[in-house]
């Protein structure tokens, strides 16, 4: 039998032990209460026997934790949060282009099984553009899905579940549309199908953020982008759709109709309730 001489203290490692970081709590930084799994950006605290930080998450739900040593978990490493220094005014939480509170320093979440998706590319890199910090915060996946002619069977091929759900968005949905009665046929609880009364996500911008007084009419029997090109001189779809998208910094560039559609899906597919 082989023994080990461990030397006078059996539970010293001869190492250093490891110091937990401080990190300071400036208001949009993103902490984890590892206990509840609570995770929210900080956006205030209080003072107390115990000093607290309040945290809210993305559905604007709020909770207070005591700053203790230790206590939180930030891109998944024990810190102890402290107090920024005083100043003359409290500085406010950065937002993104949607207008939510700004997450610095966390990594995209893995990405969940529900999915959002949207009639084309264009539609994606606009979602991208102004939900994008969003998206990546929550976990969720965008894809084009090239039309919705076949909506009711890619939902079946899909195969929704727990923690599995849809959100689709849709344009021109409109009472009387064809893309009404094909959303007309899906039925299930775990799909959200939202959408916006315009013939192309280009109208869902507002003309005064690309700099034109409307978007112009187009005939009938000639194809929306082609036509609104051709009408403001912007060379082809792709030249108009590079003009389109750098006009779009944040969700006040598009239209409301738009942007409500898009939050609602959001809070579809990251419900915590369907988990």
């Amino acid at each position: 039998m082989r023994t080990h001489d461990y030397g006078r203290d059996v539970l010293s490692s001869g190492k250093p032990r490891k110091q937990i970081p401080e990190v300071v709590a400036e208001p949009g930084l993103v902490a984890e209460d590892p206990a509840s799994g609570f995770c929210g950006a900080v956006v205030g605290f209080e003072k107390g026997a115990v000093a607290s930080v309040v945290l809210e998450d993305r559905h604007g739900r709020r909770r207070l934790f005591p700053l203790v040593p230790a206590g939180f978990l930030v891109e998944g490493r024990p810190v102890t949060l402290v107090r920024p220094a005083q100043a003359a005014a409290p500085a406010r939480p950065a937002v993104s282009a949607s207008g939510s509170v700004r997450v610095e320093g966390l990594r995209a979440r893995t990405a969940r099984e529900s999915r959002i998706w949207v009639e084309g590319v264009h539609d994606a890199e606009l979602v991208e553009r102004v939900w994008g910090h969003d998206l990546r915060v929550e976990g969720v996946v965008v894809e084009p899905l090239d039309g919705v002619d076949r909506l009711a069977e890619r939902v079946e091929e899909f195969g929704t579940g727990p923690g599995r759900r849809l959100g689709v968005l849709v344009d021109h949905l409109v009472d009387g549309s064809k893309e009404s009665r094909i959303v007309a046929a899906v039925r299930d609880e775990r799909v959200l199908v939202t959408g916006h009364p315009y013939v192309d996500i280009w109208q869902a911008v507002k003309p005064a953020a690309v700099g034109i007084p409307a978007w112009p009419p187009v005939p009938r029997g000639v194809s929306w982008k082609d036509g609104v090109c051709a009408a403001l001189g912007w060379g082809d779809p792709a030249d108009g759709w590079r003009r389109v998208r750098a006009a779009v910094t944040g969700f006040r560039d598009l239209e409301p109709q738009l942007v409500g559609a898009v939050e609602r899906l959001i809070d579809f597919v990251t419900d915590p309730d369907d988990d």
